[in-house]
């Protein structure tokens, strides 16, 4: 049965969009700096439900397609393993780098940690968009 994948799509595209937004808002003069932190904080934001959907349709993809224990349990660097094994991710390091990015952001708030995730959230766009055009290349 193919997974619904409606919900990743618009976690992805808030992302998108959020990170639109600060780019155009960047470049306004008026703005203050709290106004900016104000919106990357939504982009953070934005990085941190996107990052949650992609690592669970990819463990559910693996859980219907490949096998249902495969990834019962197992950490985020074996899930990430068994997902460039299985095509729907290329780099293992490049996604244990978001998770620990996504990890800053849920446990402690501080400006050096809040940095960081907007680093991450900037890059993360185009990985959540990959993820998702494997997966729906492969959601049969």
């Amino acid at each position: 049965m193919p997974l619904d994948l409606s919900s990743l799509k618009k976690a992805i595209a808030s992302l998108e969009k959020s990170i639109s937004s600060y780019h155009v808002l960047c470049g306004n003069s008026t703005l203050t700096n709290d106004d900016l932190d104000t919106v990357k904080a939504g982009v953070i934001q934005n990085f941190e439900v996107a990052y949650e959907q992609c690592w669970k349709f990819m463990k559910r993809w693996i859980e219907q397609n490949v096998n249902p224990d495969a990834v019962d349990g197992v950490s985020r660097r074996e899930l990430f393993r068994v997902c460039a094994e299985e095509r729907l991710i290329d780099d293992v390091q490049h996604w244990m780098a978001f998770h620990q990015s996504r990890n800053l952001t849920s446990h402690t708030y501080d400006a050096d940690n809040a940095e960081e995730a907007f680093a991450s959230a900037l890059l993360f766009g185009e990985a959540a968009r990959d993820v998702l055009k494997r997966l729906e290349a492969r959601n049969d």
